[in-house]
């Protein structure tokens, strides 16, 4: 069994075209119902924004691996100078149960949060062409960050500006060289989402504040799940993207306001897996917002904690524990 922590995972050679391959394969499994993945329980105590959750799967495939994540998120941490996010992976061999790796790694669910959304703009993009990007990115943070790192890699030639902005101040050494020149730091979330082609949310915001209409024919990726008034629903009812309708209609998140609010259903909204069989994104007017909303799925998380313990046994990275 093999043993990596944040500083392993940092120094392997991280390929954002390859962590988007693995979220990919994982969703053609789950296309073909050849996951397992029980509804995901939420242990509270104390501060009831705290919470520890508990993420197991089995993913099939050329994967085939089973594991649980356990990640813990206390936002207050951030007054305290420690990261809001822990996580703890443990993978094991599907057909034995047998334990092969245990990654302790915030970065790992950084990597898979980033990775899923790159996967959704890769088939945004595929299937709706476009050029001279604006990216606008509301909290930059690890996830933002992490985030503008993808988007830079993948998507690089076509950007034209970022927009960025932030509660706190910005880390202008949190920003890739490579991109630079291209940042903008503004004043407020409205002057990063008004023009925004592509308009991500990376925030721990408890209030909901987003109540504008979107840029015509933009892509949102509402990472953080919980930064949208139900008074924009108007604009993406016929364009929504969910990974899990059971996951993600509930926590209070905008998904589940919106179904409780204005009547949204699982019916009226597509699936991630359904992005690789259908023309969806290529089907809806050119001019309808799109809205992406990840609650994060166990399957994807163990998919790539078997990638980089892959790529920790070719590299010979980490610490090798005896059974």
């Amino acid at each position: 069994m093999i043993y990596l922590n944040n500083e392993n995972i940092n120094t392997l050679n991280q390929s954002w075209e390859r962590n988007i391959a693995v979220i990919k394969a994982a969703t053609e499994c789950i296309g073909v119902k050849d996951t397992v993945q029980p509804i995901k329980p939420y242990l509270r105590y104390g501060d009831s924004k705290n919470r520890i959750i508990a993420m197991p799967a089995f993913v099939g495939g050329t994967i085939n691996k089973s594991g649980i994540k356990w990640i813990a998120s206390f936002p207050d941490n951030i007054r305290k100078g420690i990261a809001r996010a822990h996580s703890v992976i443990v993978l094991n061999e599907a057909e034995t149960g047998i334990p092969v790796g245990i990654l302790n790694s915030g970065s790992i669910s950084a990597i898979r949060t980033a990775s899923v959304s790159g996967f959704m703009v890769q088939q945004f993009l595929e299937q709706r062409p476009s050029e001279n990007l604006t990216i606008g990115i509301v909290g930059f943070g690890p996830i933002g960050q992490y985030h503008l790192s993808m988007c830079q890699a993948l998507f690089g030639d076509k950007i034209a500006h970022v927009l960025l902005y932030d509660l706190s101040k910005i880390d202008q050494d949190a920003i890739p060289e490579e991109v630079k020149e291209k940042v903008t730091i503004v004043q407020n979330w409205e002057q990063a989402y008004s023009s925004a082609d592509i308009f991500i949310t990376c925030t721990v915001s408890k209030d909901r504040y987003i109540d504008k209409k979107p840029k015509n024919g933009s892509l949102h990726l509402n990472v953080s799940l919980r930064d949208y008034k139900t008074d924009v629903f108007k604009w993406f009812k016929n364009a929504m993207v969910v990974d899990d309708w059971e996951e993600v209609c509930r926590e209070n998140t905008d998904i589940e306001m919106f179904h409780k609010t204005n009547g949204l259903d699982r019916e009226e909204v597509t699936m991630i897996h359904d992005l690789l069989s259908k023309d969806y994104l290529a089907s809806i007017d050119a001019e309808q917002a799109v809205m992406f909303n990840p609650m994060g799925m166990a399957a994807f998380d163990i998919a790539m904690a078997n990638h980089y313990v892959s790529l920790a046994h070719e590299t010979q990275t980490g610490v090798l524990l005896e059974g």
